[in-house]
């Protein structure tokens, strides 16, 4: 892939470095799937705002194409390099959600502030800030690996960098995200050898905050009673639930067809972006939902195995940014998955590679880049134990002196 695998193998005469080619396959089917599923839901919008019955699809394959770059070059970054600046990073994270509050370079829309005007385009910041997280909580369980797994307090620094990152979501507001934050950090803290006694200790103080910030606002409250009966309110607040259900009731078995939804022309809200599954649903029914879930549990599955097998063979910071990864992924498709079929309460989150979207489509794809480089190391790893175990007469050899030097330099 991109040319530099077997390149870099050979020049070194080295161990082989590799992506996993099982969840490539998932990723690119995912997109796939996204690409085909974001022009036939997206039409109907187009054509009644009058931008043209293909204009999201050419945005999506223009945001699916830099994301791709993206990928790329994550794919080709060395992740010692995010290691190293994993602070850096996590600083310039902070100063972009506080880059939203900031008058004229902040953007309100539909009552929140989460984007950033750049002018040609708008940007939001927590989709970058998902992958800066996991990188630092990945850097931090490295090197505080011994106080997390035997102290309380080493738990306090992931938890509060966690939380003040939620915060400052729920300023915005962005529940969703921060719930999406809150549980990938307890995740990946957890993977990292913590203790439950001390998550949950660290944890309980939480609760009354999370309630608070669930019920703190009206629309929130609305959200939370339409969600448990969302059929006594059908026209209001539970509008956008009911016409869910329904178009994923109409698909039954295999669905309508593909292009054939009803529910998509101008009555479900967000049919191609928080709803989109919906569309899936109806369209293609239970063997389009089947294919959808089926492609997320293959990049779950494998990124969360190389994860494993990164920490046992002592990659522990690609195995931890691969098992934080696909914490992330898998997290964000359950809430959207859920939210569509009426299992949790409405949140604006996208499904990861499948709903239409700018800097959510560009940073997903960079996330997954760097969720493959960490599939390469920790195969490079693999690779060297092998050769170790396979060939040890082949990598060392006796000089005339009886002393142990390289076989190709004995030659």
């Amino acid at each position: 892939m991109f040319g530099f695998g077997t390149s870099q193998a050979v020049k070194r005469q080295g161990p082989r470095g590799s992506f996993d080619r099982w969840l490539l396959l998932g990723l690119v089917g995912l997109a796939s799937v996204g690409l085909v599923m974001v022009t036939s839901s997206s039409i109907a919008v187009a054509d009644s705002s009058h931008l043209g019955s293909f204009y999201y699809l050419k945005r999506d394959v223009l945001f699916l194409s830099l994301g791709a770059i993206a990928a790329g070059v994550a794919m080709r970054l060395e992740l010692k390099l995010l290691e190293k600046y994993a602070f850096p990073l996590l600083g310039m994270g902070f100063v972009l959600l506080l880059a939203v509050f900031v008058p004229h370079l902040g953007m309100r829309i539909n009552g929140a502030r989460r984007w950033l005007n750049l002018v040609i385009t708008s940007f939001q910041p927590v989709e970058a800030v998902k992958l800066i997280v996991v990188v630092y909580l990945a850097s931090y369980l490295v090197r505080r690996r011994d106080s997390i797994e035997t102290e309380f307090l080493g738990l306090f620094k992931p938890i509060m960098v966690a939380g003040a990152v939620v915060v400052l979501l729920l300023l915005q507001p962005d529940f969703g995200s921060s719930a999406l934050v809150i549980s990938v950090t307890i995740a990946m803290v957890w993977l990292g050898g913590a203790r439950p006694i001390y998550l949950c200790g660290m944890g309980m103080p939480l609760m009354p905050l999370l309630y608070i910030a669930a019920t703190g606002e009206s629309y929130r409250v609305k959200r939370l009673t339409s969600f448990m009966n969302p059929w006594e309110h059908p026209f209001t607040d539970g509008f956008q639930l009911t016409q869910s259900l329904m178009a994923i009731g109409r698909g039954e078995w295999t669905g309508v067809g593909l292009g054939s939804s009803v529910l998509k022309l101008s009555y479900l809200p967000e049919a191609h972006t928080d709803f989109i599954f919906a569309v899936i649903g109806e369209e293609l029914g239970l063997v389009g939902i089947v294919l959808v879930m089926s492609l997320f549990a293959l990049v779950v599955a494998r990124g969360l195995a190389m994860g494993l097998k990164g920490v046992e063979v002592g990659q522990r910071f690609a195995g931890y940014v691969a098992f934080g990864i696909s914490l992330m992924l898998a997290m964000q498709a359950i809430v959207s998955v859920g939210v569509n079929l009426g299992a949790l309460p409405t949140k604006g989150l996208t499904l990861p590679l499948i709903s239409y979207g700018g800097s959510s489509m560009v940073l997903t794809c960079a996330m997954a880049g760097v969720l493959l480089r960490a599939t390469y190391e920790i195969n490079r790893a693999l690779d060297a134990r092998q050769m170790a175990k396979r060939m040890p007469e082949a990598v060392v050899a006796p000089d005339a002196n009886g002393a142990a030097r390289p076989r190709e330099a004995a030659a």
